[in-house]
């Protein structure tokens, strides 16, 4: 299989598990969906009240001059954490996206629970 149809082969499979987690979850005020988007450069992460559909919280590497690593996200995880204590939300659902569960994925909820949001 060349490299070409690898990429739209993984992107495809990424899709396909997003939409099928995704109607399943759902965000509120009090209890928002935690989404995350990982691009080669940079991350991205948001919290989402579906209801109202409106955006509580968000934090991005680019923002913070970072790139996409373990540490970094880490401290993406910190100023995300830090914005949603100050509007008094503790408990998240996490959304991954359709990403698995390893890696800076994996780095950056265990770094939000270390933070003090529940996940």
């Amino acid at each position: 299989m060349s490299r070409a149809k690898d990429l739209l082969r993984r992107d495809a499979l990424r899709l396909r598990r997003k939409k099928r987690v995704r109607g399943k979850i759902s965000g509120e005020a009090t209890k928002p969906r935690l989404t995350i988007f990982k691009s080669n450069k940079y991350f991205y992460a948001q919290a989402i009240d579906d209801i109202a559909c409106t955006t509580l919280a968000s934090a991005d590497s680019r923002a913070l001059k970072l790139t996409v690593s373990r540490e970094s996200v880490v401290k993406v995880a910190a100023a995300l954490a830090e914005t949603l204590k100050s509007k008094n939300i503790e408990t998240v659902v996490f959304d991954k996206n359709g990403y698995l569960y390893h890696g800076v994925v994996k780095a950056f909820a265990d770094a939000l629970r270390d933070n003090g949001i529940k996940l």
